[in-house]
């Protein structure tokens, strides 16, 4: 188990762009920190109104991107266009190539977290995916996965049968269980939160768990919400 605080995190910073890297990213490189499981970024951004990423290429990722305030606009070079807001779960896949540009139409900063995934083929067609989810149930949610326990119930289909992401809105004190997972990577997007085996996890907190045989989570005084990547081998 490895416990990683927000403000541990690599950042990049200015006028426009606020990004904290849990993983190496762009400048910043850790030799000991390129990933976990399936998991090769995992970026927290706050990006100001009227500013953003302009038309940038990928390939052979799989991105998945969820908003926490305000909305992201997304426009690629495969003619998809929309607004990404809280709630709704978006998923690009980069394949052989792909152009796109997020950017903040609105009045007030977006905050959001992008987080790229190995495929599990390279070469792929690029693709794009976007799904609004039911998060009133307080249990964990299917965001974007590959997984075939997910295949009836997830939002949006990840290239990636070993991983999926899950999301869980949990009330003050409400506790879930952890899935059992050679690999767990658990981020508190707000609130606070108590792990059993961590103890407890402020906002932008996260947990790597290898071998993981099911923990609680329980939330603190407030609401929390939490993202869940579940990995295996």
């Amino acid at each position: 188990m490895e416990i990683h605080r927000a403000d541990d995190r690599f950042r990049t910073a200015s006028e426009w762009l606020d990004s904290r890297h849990s993983f190496s990213f762009g400048p910043h490189y850790d030799p000991a920190n390129v990933g976990f499981g399936f998991l090769l970024a995992h970026n927290d951004e706050t990006v100001a109104p009227g500013t953003g990423f302009g038309t940038h290429p990928h390939q052979d990722l799989e991105i998945v991107t969820w908003v926490l305030r305000g909305a992201l606009a997304h426009r690629d070079s495969q003619g998809n266009s929309g607004s990404v807001h809280p709630g709704l779960a978006q998923r690009m896949s980069a394949g052989t190539g792909i152009q796109h540009s997020e950017w903040n139409d609105g009045d007030e900063p977006v905050h959001y977290v992008q987080m790229w995934v190995r495929p599990d083929r390279f070469d792929l067609p690029p693709s794009y995916e976007q799904a609004e989810l039911d998060l009133t149930t307080g249990e964990l949610i299917p965001v974007a996965s590959g997984l075939a326990k997910h295949a009836a119930d997830s939002a949006i289909h990840l290239n990636q049968p070993a991983a999926g992401l899950s999301v869980a809105r949990l009330a003050p004190g409400q506790s879930i269980e952890l899935p059992a997972a050679p690999y767990l990577h658990v981020f508190v997007t707000s609130g606070t939160a108590n792990l059993e085996s961590a103890g407890d996890l402020g906002t932008a907190d996260a947990v790597r768990l290898t071998g993981s045989d099911g923990e609680r989570i329980t939330a603190g005084p407030t609401a929390a919400e939490i993202l869940l990547w579940e990995m295996r081998d």
